[in-house]
């Protein structure tokens, strides 16, 4: 075999940091090992991995071909070390989650994870962000799995339809609308509206559920948390489209309301997204059931 472990593990950490110093911190290594296990790397099959773009190093087309299978690879190693070493706990996950997904959901399926093996059960480090940055995550392997709101189409993921969910409009108890049994279309643009950012997974179904209107909606706000956006509709300053999961306790306190369109649509779908030739360790199948039977 012309190339080894050590030289793929460089690789990788490199196409992640995109800067050898930092890919050898990473691994413990001396800078100029690191460079000479990648050097070595490109000159045993005579090809370029990355383009020096200044202190940069950017995975050219060729580097992007041979990451996955590298990755891929790597992977399968650590799987048969950690066989052939006999261990049986959980290794650490890095998981991504939206931020309804994140805020209201993942602790509880932390909590059942971190109780499946007592004392042998690894880490779980939890990365918070909205649909397009947890998914660009999975996609660079910084997270291992991600679970998400909104809809995200790639050649290179796993997109499993995980549960359902519902949207609600939201409003201040003492909005004028709030005795309206159902809201028109005519009344819907009438509303100033308090939204998240685009590519957020709320953001993209309210847009779906206001289809044929959005040309026509007064957005007020755009916020970047579904708690201030809470906060935001508590001090009457408009009104918004978010989960139930999100709202569910504030709406039984009183502080919020729900107002109705029952024309529009308003069910949405999360999902559980990874790379689609990751090798799936122990830990995540564990924590992928755990999720599965969430529902």
């Amino acid at each position: 075999m012309r190339y080894t472990l050590r030289q793929i593990q460089v690789f990788l950490a490199t196409a992640q940091s995109q800067n050898i110093s930092l890919a050898a911190q990473q691994l413990a290594m001396s800078q100029s090992a690191a460079s000479n296990a990648l050097k070595e790397l490109e000159q045993q099959f005579e090809l370029q991995l990355f383009d020096r773009v200044g202190k940069r190093l950017q995975l050219n087309e060729t580097g992007k071909l041979v990451r996955d299978k590298a990755q891929q690879l790597y992977e399968q190693a650590q799987a048969l070390e950690a066989e052939l070493q006999g261990e049986q706990g959980l290794g650490q996950l890095k998981i991504g989650a939206t931020l309804t997904i994140g805020n209201y959901l993942a602790p509880l399926l932390m909590a059942q994870y971190m109780q499946l093996s007592p004392g042998q059960t690894g880490q779980v480090n939890l990365e918070v962000g909205n649909t397009t940055a947890i998914a660009n995550k999975v996609l660079a392997y910084e997270l291992d799995m991600g679970l998400i709101e909104g809809e995200f189409n790639h050649p290179k993921l796993l997109v499993k339809p995980w549960r359902p969910d519902r949207m609600v409009i939201v409003a201040h108890p003492d909005h004028p609308l709030a005795q309206v049994s159902q809201l028109s279309d005519q009344q819907l643009c009438q509303l100033q509206w308090i939204v998240r950012e685009p590519g957020s997974g709320t953001r993209q179904a309210f847009e779906h559920a206001m289809y044929g209107l959005l040309a026509e909606l007064d957005i007020r706000l755009e916020l970047q948390h579904t708690e201030a956006i809470k906060r935001a509709i508590e001090a009457n300053l408009g009104v918004a489209c978010l989960s139930y999961i999100a709202v569910k306790d504030a709406v039984e306190r009183g502080s919020l309301i729900t107002l109705a369109a029952p024309h529009r649509d308003w069910r949405r779908q999360f999902y559980i997204i990874y790379q689609k030739n990751k090798t799936l360790s122990r830990s995540m199948h564990s924590w992928l059931d755990i999720c599965l039977a969430s529902n």
